[in-house]
C-alpha cells in the first residue's frame, strides 16, 4: 500500500486555489501540476513584458563598475555527497536513472517511516569542516525546515539550523595570473548537513510538471561563505577552489552539470565608504564557473546603473535567474521578507556527538590539500601558471609527484605534462589515469634526453607511442634503433654530404643569407633520421659552412 499512495497531483481550472488528489498511473510516481488557461496565459505574458522592458534599458555589454561603488558578494554552495546510499534510508542514488526508480517510504515521506542517519555523512562533514579551517561543533543536531513545494514530499527538509556542524572557517584561493594574480582568503560562515529535495520535470508546453523523487533524501553539505568577494572572478575562483577541495577529499565528484555542486550567489552594491549593505539579490541557475562570473558582473552593472540613475528603490530583495542565451539576469520571484521556516529540532534523530579521538582520526587521514600542494610546488621554483595547472586536478598532481619521486627534474616534468601530454589527453578525450604512459617511463624518457641517449625530437616520438600503446623507453629505443648519434666523425660525414649536394645554398649562405643554417641542419637531421646530436651537428655544420675551403 505504501508504494502506491502518491501518484498524481493536479490543479483544476474550476478551483480558486490549487487542490490535490491522488491517482495511480502506469505504476510509476508522477506528480502533475496544471494551471488554468487564464493563469498560464498570464504567467507566460508577464515574463515577456519584463524581458522586453529589460532589453530596452540594458544591453548585454554594460558599463564597468564605477570606482565609487563596491560589490558585496557571498555564495551558498550545495555539495552532493558521494555516499553509496541516501542520507536517511538505504536507497542508492545514481545520476540519470529513470524517474522514481530509487525511492522508498522514508524518502517519500510516508506516515510512520522513520529516518536513520547515514554515518558516512558525518565523516564527510567533519572532513570538509577541517579542510575549511572551521571550528567543529562536538555536539550538533538536526532540525526540520518547514516549507511546502511539490518536490518536497514530507513538507519539511531535514537540515541544521542554529547548531551547524562547522563554523567560522576560511578558504585560501590563488587568482590565476591572467586575472591579475594574487592570493585571497574568503571567510566561511558555516557548513551544515541536510537532505536534498526531489526534482520537477517541466513539460515543454509549460502546462504541467512531473516530480522525480530519486534525488529526495540525497545527502548534501551546504557551505555558506562570508560576503568577502568583490567581483565575478573572485566568486568563480572561490567556487572552483571549493570544487577542487571536495574532489581532493573524495567527499563529492563536484560535477556542476550533474548538480553535484550548485552555487546560489547573493549580490549587492554600496557606495564606497558606506558600511551598511545594499539590498541583496540572489542569482540561481548557474551551471558553470564562467556563468557564475558573468552573472555576477552583469548583476553588479545592472544595480550600479539603477543607482546612477537615482532608481536604487527598484533594486528589491528577489531571486533572479541567469539566462545563458541572453547573458543577463531576469526576475524569478520576489521576496517579501525573510521566510519563516518554523525550524524546530528533528524529533526522530538523535544529537550528533563527536569525540576528540574521532576528530583526530579524520584529521590525520586528510590528504595534502590543494592550497598546501600549491605552496610546495611554488617552493620548487615552478611558475604560478605551472602550479595552478598541476594542482588543479588531484590525479595530475599525483602523476607529477610520482614522476618526481623517480628523480626527474620538476620543471622538465611540468613542461612535458602541460604541453604534449595535456594536448594528447585533450585530443583523445582521456584523463591522466587513462593514458598508457606511467610516471616511471616519463622519468626514464626525460633522463634519456638529458643524458644524450636520444634527442628531444626522438623523445617526442617515443612519448606519443608510450601515451597510446604503453611499453618502456628502453624497449622502444632498442627496437627502433633510436639511439642518438654522438660520434663527431659520423656526423661530419653527413654534413659533408649535405654541403656537396646543395652548392647553390652554400653559396647563398656564404653570401650573407645565414638563416640557411636551419635548412642545412634540417637536411642533416633528415639524413640521420633525427638521431644526430643537435649540439654537435650545429657545431660541425657552422665550422664547415664558415670555412673558406
Amino acid at each position: 500500500m505504501a508504494s502506491s499512495i502518491f501518484r498524481s497531483l493536479q490543479v483544476h481550472p474550476f478551483m480558486l486555489y490549487p487542490t490535490t488528489f491522488l491517482r495511480r498511473r502506469n505504476g510509476v510516481f508522477h506528480l502533475t501540476t496544471k494551471a488554468t488557461q487564464s493563469q498560464t496565459d498570464t504567467q507566460q505574458r508577464q515574463p515577456q513584458t519584463k524581458v522586453s522592458s529589460s532589453n530596452s534599458t540594458q544591453s548585454k555589454k554594460l558599463d564597468k563598475i564605477p570606482k565609487d561603488y563596491e560589490a558585496i558578494i557571498g555564495i551558498e554552495t550545495h555539495v552532493q555527497l558521494s555516499t553509496l546510499t541516501k542520507a536517511f534510508c538505504g536507497c542508492p542514488y545514481s545520476y540519470g536513472s529513470s524517474p522514481n526508480s530509487s525511492i522508498c517510504p522514508i524518502c517519500m515521506g510516508l506516515p510512520g517511516a522513520l529516518p536513520v542517519l547515514n554515518s558516512k555523512i558525518i565523516d564527510f562533514a567533519v572532513k570538509l569542516g577541517l579542510a575549511l579551517n572551521c571550528n567543529l561543533a562536538f555536539k550538533s543536531k538536526f532540525d526540520r525546515k518547514q516549507y511546502f513545494y511539490p518536490d518536497l514530499p514530507k513538507g519539511y527538509q531535514i537540515s541544521q539550523f542554529d547548531v551547524p556542524i562547522a563554523t567560522a572557517g576560511f578558504l585560501d584561493v590563488d587568482i590565476p595570473v591572467e586575472f591579475g594574480g594574487g592570493h585571497k582568503r574568503f571567510g566561511i560562515t558555516r557548513v551544515h548537513m541536510e537532505e536534498d529535495a526531489g526534482k520537477l520535470l517541466h513539460a515543454e508546453n509549460g502546462n504541467y510538471s512531473q516530480v522525480d523523487l530519486n534525488r529526495a533524501g540525497v545527502p548534501l553539505l551546504e557551505i555558506v561563505s562570508e560576503p568577502d568577494m568583490r567581483n565575478g572572478i573572485e566568486a568563480a575562483e572561490y567556487a572552483a577552489e571549493l570544487q577542487r577541495l571536495v574532489r581532493y577529499l573524495g567527499v563529492s565528484n563536484g560535477n556542476m552539470q550533474e548538480g553535484s555542486l550548485r552555487c546560489d550567489v547573493n549580490v549587492s552594491i554600496r557606495p564606497i565608504g558606506q558600511s551598511k549593505f545594499g539590498t541583496k539579490v540572489e542569482i540561481k541557475n548557474l551551471n558553470s564557473f564562467s556563468s557564475v562570473s558573468r552573472a555576477i558582473d552583469f548583476e553588479i552593472s545592472r544595480q550600479v546603473q539603477l543607482h546612477s540613475h537615482g532608481q536604487e528603490d527598484q533594486i528589491v530583495q528577489e531571486t533572479r535567474l541567469w539566462e545563458e542565451g541572453s547573458q543577463r539576469t531576469i526576475t524569478m520571484r520576489k521576496k517579501e521578507g525573510l521566510a519563516d521556516y518554523r525550524y524546530f529540532p528533528e524529533p526522530d534523530l538523535p544529537a550528533v556527538i563527536l569525540s576528540q579521538e574521532y576528530v583526530d582520526g579524520i584529521k590525520n587521514s586528510l590528504p595534502e590539500l590543494p592550497e598546501i600542494k600549491r605552496r610546495r610546488y611554488e617552493q620548487m621554483g615552478l611558475s604560478m601558471q605551472d602550479v595552478l595547472f598541476l594542482a588543479n586536478d588531484k590525479n595530475i598532481a599525483e602523476f607529477f609527484d610520482a614522476t618526481l619521486a623517480k628523480g626527474a627534474d620538476s620543471k622538465l616534468v611540468a613542461n612535458w605534462i602541460m604541453s604534449d601530454i595535456a594536448a594528447f589527453m585533450k585530443n583523445e578525450k582521456l584523463t591522466i589515469n587513462e593514458i598508457k604512459l606511467t610516471p616511471e617511463e616519463l622519468s626514464e624518457l626525460i633522463a634519456s634526453i638529458k643524458g644524450g641517449t636520444i634527442s628531444g625530437k626522438i623523445g617526442k616520438e617515443i612519448l606519443f607511442e608510450l601515451l597510446a600503446k604503453g611499453g618502456t623507453v628502453k624497449e622502444l629505443i632498442q627496437k627502433k634503433d633510436l639511439v642518438q648519434i654522438a660520434d663527431p666523425v659520423e656526423i661530419e660525414k653527413m654534413v659533408d654530404k649535405v654541403i656537396v649536394e646543395n652548392p647553390k645554398q652554400v653559396e647563398q649562405y656564404r653570401g650573407g643569407k645565414t638563416k640557411l643554417q636551419g635548412f642545412f641542419a634540417g637536411q642533416v637531421m633528415k639524413l640521420s633520421k633525427g638521431k644526430a646530436n643537435p649540439g654537435l651537428l650545429n657545431k660541425i655544420l657552422l665550422e664547415k659552412l664558415n670555412s673558406k675551403s
